[in-house]
């Protein structure tokens, strides 16, 4: 066979609904030489890791790890280890990934209950007292930010709530977590999941996890045994855990970015963050207005990091999106499931959360919709940008 040539791929600035780009100190941080996955200075890096992912997750659960692989590992994780064949479930689902969840719930056994909303709309605390109260499951499930839709789920006193009916509380924050609040402790969340990709500002490869004392102890003293071996958490526990009993051969170098992307975090402040991830919205937002675009969540609930916004009448989606990948080296997303081929999503995740790579990709969206045939101002979208950053306004 002939030897392919070295690797030598573009830069692109990706702005869809993840991976985003990487933070060129993590990229930094993954050069360094490899260690053993049980030698003690990789160990004192793990140790450094779970208590840097407790205090961005705010929480003081023991059970907080990578799991080694992507974000729907860390979804997959915590439904195997919490439900067992035959438990009650019910799963909120608004959005595509409210319907991942179901599909790996039933594939686990799970007496599954839908309690649905349109795309792009959230659920309020009365709606799953309801189901609740007739249900009475053993855990609820729900999106925190539907990367499908934009749309942002409160999720203040729906731990308390669950809790009043002995229901665990599972949180899907894979596009929340550095990027807005998410109290695991305050908010009584019971297991909750996330990915490195995203508002952690690293490469795609490892899932974040936290279990409460209430959710391990359901885990722990399970009728049957977990259905993957690779994902139990009685077992993954151990290796990072004291114990530091072998389980698998730790991605070595993912942690060292996770690290490193958990450091600038810390670095930042959390509050400082949140609003950096704020303002990079509203400005951003101004100018999709400003250039006629409109949001598919409802104001009150639209996600900062995650900017889903409905094409405009006779505009080609793909010739769209090609012409910003090909000319301006520019990447988001398209629309999934119900909205494919609707809307156009526009992330600003992590390090890619900066006033330049707002009005850059403006000035590029500007040109390709003009290419379209939509009628806008010249400047429009960047000049009401610019206004947000200059006045907050």
């Amino acid at each position: 066979m002939n030897i392919p040539d070295p690797l030598n791929p573009p830069s692109r600035l990706l702005l869809g609904p993840g991976p985003c780009d990487a933070h060129p100190r993590v990229l930094r941080a993954m050069a360094a030489p490899l260690l053993g996955h049980l030698d003690p200075q990789f160990l004192e890096i793990m140790n450094a890791v779970q208590e840097m992912l407790r205090a961005v997750y705010q929480t003081q659960n023991t059970v907080t790890f990578p799991v080694s692989a992507t974000g729907m590992a860390g979804m997959e994780t915590c439904f195997v280890n919490l439900v067992e064949p035959g438990d009650r479930v019910v799963i909120c689902v608004a959005g595509f990934f409210g319907q991942r969840m179901v599909e790996i719930a039933d594939r686990v056994g799970a007496q599954t209950t839908l309690l649905e909303r349109p795309w792009g709309e959230v659920f309020d605390l009365q709606q799953i007292r309801a189901v609740l109260q007739k249900v009475r499951p053993k855990l609820l499930a729900i999106v925190h930010a539907e990367t499908s839709t934009g749309a942002w789920q409160p999720l203040e006193g729906l731990g308390a709530l669950c809790h009043e009916f002995d229901t665990l509380l599972l949180v899907d924050a894979v596009t929340s977590l550095g990027c807005v609040p998410v109290a695991v402790d305050d908010w009584q969340i019971d297991a909750i999941y996330s990915c490195s990709q995203k508002g952690l500002g690293c490469p795609p490869g490892l899932s974040p996890v936290s279990f409460s004392p209430r959710a391990v102890e359901v885990f722990s003293k399970r009728k049957t045994k977990v259905q993957s071996w690779y994902f139990d958490a009685n077992l993954v526990e151990h290796y990072w855990d004291n114990e530091r009993f072998y389980h698998h051969t730790a991605p070595i170098t993912m942690i060292y970015a996770l690290h490193e992307g958990l450091r600038l975090i810390l670095e930042e402040g959390l509050p400082a963050r949140w609003a950096r991830h704020r303002r990079n919205h509203e400005a951003l937002k101004a100018g999709l207005q400003a250039l006629g675009l409109a949001y598919t969540a409802n104001a009150q609930h639209q996600l900062p990091q995650l900017n889903a916004v409905r094409i405009p009448a006779g505009v080609d989606d793909l010739a769209v999106r090609r012409r910003l990948l090909k000319e301006f080296h520019i990447e988001i997303g398209g629309g999934l499931g119900e909205f494919k081929g609707k809307v156009w999503r526009i992330g600003l995740m992590g390090h890619n959360s900066r006033p330049e790579v707002v009005l850059l990709f403006l000035a590029a969206l500007e040109q390709c919709l003009a290419s379209q045939g939509i009628k806008v101002q010249a400047g429009a979208g960047v000049s009401a940008a610019n206004r947000v950053y200059l006045t907050g306004a």
